[in-house]
This record gives structure tokens, sequence and C-alpha cells, in this order.
């Protein structure tokens, strides 16, 4: 038998509820802070997978930090799962005026301008004008972060006028990391690597590509290739620290040329 919605929130109501689950009661809206990080993640790595069966379980664990977190608020009278649903649909109804209104919007670019149009106009309304990028969540990681300060900042109109001014701004960065490791400057030398990271993001978004999933790709194919070059070591019966670069590097190459 499937469950419905209202039956998660109800069992979420009575683990929090007086003769309740210990654990579940101790929790906070501070305490459910990593758990909510962990579950994002778990459900990413779940799509990488393309493990539809763990997605779905991965989901729930997902949907169940937001009843949680809601439940904890609803006993301060703060709000309840459902002034939280409100609150979305209400605000996919007024940001999607293309859809529900008379606004035109035919393709996804224009979407995305109009979107950030609408929060600038409600940040106004609400007495809450702290700039476009404000809605930037702080404890983004940098790599994320990177790339949603300036996919906001393009949206209205501040972005390189072509693709290829920022192939010049990497050169540009690159030759000042140089330079700041030529003289040795390590304060300068980490301000430089911020600004080569920060621009390689652009590039990324400017090629529509996503900077976190490519580094991630990356991430595992440096991870296959080393750990081919561990395997072919152990199986000579000889130590990976007691080998040569030029013995790495081979197996590297081996590694590479195997499809890893």
């Amino acid at each position: 038998m499937k469950r419905t919605f209202e039956d998660l929130v109800a069992l979420m109501h009575r683990l929090r509820a007086p003769g309740g689950c210990p654990w579940d009661r101790e929790q906070t809206i501070a305490t459910l802070k990593p758990f909510v990080i962990e579950e994002a993640y778990e459900v990413v790595d779940a799509i990488d997978q393309n493990n539809l069966d763990a997605l779905r379980e991965e989901l729930g664990d997902f949907l169940l930090q937001a009843v949680f977190l809601s439940e904890v608020a609803s006993e301060s009278g703060a709000f309840d799962i459902y002034d939280t649903i409100t609150a979305i649909h209400d605000k996919l109804v007024r940001r999607h005026p293309h859809v529900f209104g008379d606004v035109k919007a035919d393709t996804a670019d224009a979407v995305l301008g109009n979107w950030e149009k609408l929060k600038g106009r409600e940040r106004k309304e609400g007495g809450d004008d702290k700039g476009v990028l404000s809605g930037v969540p702080k404890s983004l990681p940098a790599l994320l972060k990177a790339s949603r300060l300036t996919e906001k900042a393009s949206r209205v109109g501040f972005d390189w006028r072509r693709t290829e001014d920022i192939f010049e701004k990497l050169t540009e960065e690159h030759k000042e990391l140089a330079q700041a490791v030529a003289a040795g400057d390590e304060e300068e030398i980490e301000k430089e690597v911020g600004d080569l990271l920060f621009t390689v993001v652009n590039v990324a978004r400017r090629l529509k590509v996503n900077p976190e999933e490519a580094l991630q790709r990356t991430n595992r194919k440096f991870q296959n290739r080393f750990e081919y070059i561990e395997r072919s070591i152990a199986a000579a019966g000889a130590e990976l620290s007691d080998q040569s670069l030029e013995v790495l590097d081979a197996l590297w190459n081996e590694a590479k040329a195997g499809g890893l």
C-alpha cells in the first residue's frame, strides 16, 4: 500500500510527540543542518549512478528533512509544512507569469532573466533590497557558489560579451599567478589561485558546463587511474612508495589507454 504525504507528516508528528523517539525529540533546527546537506548529496550520488531505486529512497530521506524541520518549527508556532508548501506554490505561480499571466518568455534564458527581475521587485516591495547576489547561500561550497554568483550577475547583464574574452582573462590570471609564484608572495599566490579558479568557473558557465559535475567527473577519472596503479604494483608484490615517478607515469598511461 502506498503511503500519502499526510501519512509522513502524521508519522513525524508522532515521533516528536511525548512518548515518541528520544533522538527525534532532541533535534532542533540547528542540529538538523548537517542532515539536510548529507541527504542532498546522497540524492546527487543516486542521480550520478543512474540508480532509480536508490534515487527513490534518497528522495524520501530528502523529503523527510523538509517535513522534520517544518514539524520542529510548528512546535513554536512559527510555521508548519503546509505553510512551507503554500509559500513555494505561491512563489512558483508568481515567478511564472509567462505561464499563469500575460508575460511572454519563449526561451529558458528569457525565463531566467524575468525570474531575476521578479525577485528584485519582490525584495524591494518587501523592504529587503539587498541586491541581486543576496540570495546565494553563504554556506555553498566555493565552486558552486562561484558559479551561482556569476550566473546571477550575468542575468542582469554583467557578463563578458564573448567567450574569447574569458579565455583572455584566463591567460591573464595564469600570468599573474606565475608572477606571484616567482615573487614567493604566499598571500598573493593564494589570491591569484582564487582568481584563476573563479575564471575557470566562468569559462564553464559560459560553455554551459556544470563545473561541479565536470570536476567530479575528473575526480572519478583520477581515482580510477590511481587505483589501477595501486593494483598493478600490489600484483607485482611491490610497494607503491618505492616506485619512481617514471614507473607511476607509465602505469597511469596504461590505465588511460585502457579507457579508465
